[in-house]
């Protein structure tokens, strides 16, 4: 499994890191500081099925590229995929609109609230794929 970390906090990164790694070491992570670097990523890697990223935690607000600028350049990517990837918008954002412009897009597969627990990253791995919508930590 490859996950991919588009976030531009570098702390947060190295605790997400750590954390999926001790969930489960076999996991491979890419880490981006913004979406423009994950965007990039994905184009430079396309017909590499095993570099892809099975899931993508993307934040939303960053320098550069912000992650509704990455899900819009997705969009034109995801027909040239072959291989389904699973995007959560991961973000210290629990504004309600957010979430609602969120649920619009047919790429994500959910929304998680920061700081996401060590159990919500262990579902995310035990249950992968989570094909129905997920949002855990966020309020209705």
């Amino acid at each position: 499994m490859v996950f991919s970390l588009v976030d531009d906090d570098e702390i947060f990164q190295f605790i997400i890191s750590r954390c999926i790694a001790n969930i489960d070491s076999s996991i491979r992570i890419k880490l981006f500081k913004d979406g423009e670097e994950g965007i990039n990523y994905l184009r430079t890697n396309l017909g590499l099925l095993d570099e892809l990223p099975d899931i993508i935690l993307l934040d939303i607000n960053m320098p550069f590229m912000d992650g509704w600028q990455f899900l819009k350049e997705f969009q034109y990517l995801k027909p040239s995929l072959e291989k389904k990837i699973f995007i959560y918008l991961l973000t210290s954002s629990k504004n309600p609109e957010d979430l609602n412009r969120a649920k619009q897009i047919g790429e994500l597969t959910g929304y998680l609230v920061k700081p996401i627990t060590r159990a919500e990253l262990q579902t995310l791995i035990e249950k992968f794929p989570l094909e129905s919508w997920y949002k855990e930590s966020c309020a209705s």
